[in-house]
C-alpha cells in the first residue's frame, strides 16, 4: 500500500463503523465493555470509545467484568462513569452494548450470561480470530488489525470524529500495548502511520513509556524473579515456558496486570518457536498464554484446549492443578510441534 494511504480506512472496516453506529441509533445509555483482566489493548479501546460515544450524544458506561487495571487509571477521567464494581446490574438499565477486544462470549467472564440474554442492540468491535459465540449480533472485527485499537480509530475516522489528546492516548495504549511496542509481527505499516498520527495529536511517547513500562512496582520484580526461577526449556522441539503460582499476586501485592509481558521472557530464548505461560488461578484452573516466534501456529495448538486467539498470540483457561496442566500442555506441545515440522 502506498505510504500516502495508509490512513485511509478499508471499505469494508467503513461500512461496518457505518453499521455499528446505525446500530445504536434510538439508544441513549450505552454500556462499554470488554474481556476479563483488560490489557491495555482493552483499555484503551474502552475508554476511547466511551469518549467518541460522547461526542456523538450517547451517555456511556464502563462495565467490565473485572475491575479496571490500576496501570490504566490515567486514561479515565471524571467525564467516564466506570459501573464495573455493580457487575450484572450496571447492564440492567442500558439501551445498548459495546464490546471491545472479545472474539468469545465466555471472555466476558461473570457478565456472560446476563450478556447473553439481553434483547438490546450489541455489537462488537474486535481483532481476534471469530468464534462459534461472538459477544454481539453486529461485528466490526478483521484479524488484520494490530489492535482492537486501530479499528477504534477507523470507527473515528469514518465518522468524522476529532481525535482529541485524551483519545489520541487511549488509541496510542492499545496499539502501544498490543504490538509489544511495536516489536510484535501483528506490527504494520498502517499502525505505524496511525500511531504517528496520534503523536501528532498530542501523544508524548515519553510519557506514555514512564506510564506503561518504567514505573513498575517492587512486587512485580520480586515476581519476575520467582518466575525466573520456573523456566523450562525442551531445546529438541523449541519449546519454552514459565510459570507462576497461585499464591504469587498475594504475596507481592501485585495485580493481574503486573503479569504483562512475562511469557516474553522464555519467547526470547534462543532457537524457542512456542512459548507457554502458565498462571495458577487457585481454583482448580491454570490460564495458559501460548505464544509463537515462527510459523507456529497458536491459535490453532490452544483451540486444542478450548481457548483461542491470534496465530501469533492465544490462550486457554484449563482445569486441573499447575503441575497436571504444564506436563499436559507441554507434551501436547511437543506432538504438535513434531506434527508441525513434519507437514
Amino acid at each position: 500500500m502506498p505510504v500516502d494511504n495508509l490512513l485511509a480506512v478499508p471499505p469494508d472496516r467503513a461500512a461496518a463503523a457505518t453499521r455499528v453506529l446505525e446500530a445504536l441509533q434510538g439508544a441513549r445509555r450505552v454500556g462499554v465493555t470488554t474481556h476479563i483482566n483488560a490489557d491495555g489493548d482493552a483499555c484503551g479501546s474502552v475508554a476511547a470509545v466511551c469518549r467518541l460515544l460522547r461526542k456523538q450524544g450517547f451517555v456511556p458506561r464502563v462495565i467490565n467484568p473485572t475491575p479496571w487495571p490500576a496501570i490504566f487509571d490515567y486514561l479515565l477521567d471524571a467525564g467516564i462513569d466506570d459501573a464495573s464494581r455493580l457487575g450484572t446490574r450496571a447492564l440492567k438499565d442500558i439501551d445498548a452494548l459495546v464490546v471491545l477486544d472479545v472474539s468469545d462470549m465466555s471472555r466476558l467472564g461473570q457478565l456472560a450470561d446476563t450478556v447473553r440474554k439481553l434483547t438490546i442492540p450489541r455489537v462488537v468491535i474486535d481483532h481476534h480470530v471469530p468464534t462459534d459465540e461472538p459477544a454481539g449480533q453486529l461485528l466490526m472485527d478483521d484479524p488484520g488489525a494490530c489492535a482492537s485499537g486501530e479499528l477504534v480509530y477507523d470507527y473515528a475516522v469514518t465518522h468524522g470524529l476529532e481525535v482529541t489528546p485524551q483519545i489520541a492516548e487511549a488509541l496510542y495504549t492499545a496499539i502501544l500495548t498490543d504490538t509489544g511496542g511495536f516489536r510484535y509481527a501483528n506490527t504494520s505499516p498502517r499502525c505505524h502511520a496511525i500511531a504517528a498520527a496520534l503523536l501528532s495529536s498530542g501523544v508524548d511517547p515519553e510519557t506514555m513509556y514512564r506510564r506503561i513500562y518504567g514505573s513498575v512496582s517492587p512486587g512485580r520484580i520480586f515476581l519476575l524473579r520467582d518466575a525466573l526461577h520456573s523456566i523450562g526449556h525442551d531445546a529438541e522441539h523449541g519449546i519454552s515456558w514459565i510459570s507462576v503460582t497461585a499464591d504469587a499476586l498475594e504475596r507481592y501485592e501485585v495485580s493481574p496486570e503486573d503479569l504483562d509481558g512475562i511469557v516474553e521472557h522464555p519467547r526470547s530464548i534462543a532457537g524457542t518457536r512456542l512459548a507457554l505461560f502458565f498462571r495458577d488461578l487457585g481454583y482448580g484452573k491454570v490460564k495458559v498464554s501460548f505464544r509463537s516466534t515462527g510459523d507456529v501456529d497458536v491459535n490453532r495448538f490452544a483451540r486444542e484446549f478450548g481457548g483461542g486467539g491470534h496465530a501469533k498470540a492465544s490462550g486457554a483457561l484449563i482445569p486441573g492443578s499447575l503441575d497436571q496442566v504444564r506436563d499436559r500442555v507441554v507434551g501436547a506441545a511437543r506432538e504438535y510441534i513434531g506434527a508441525v515440522a513434519s507437514s
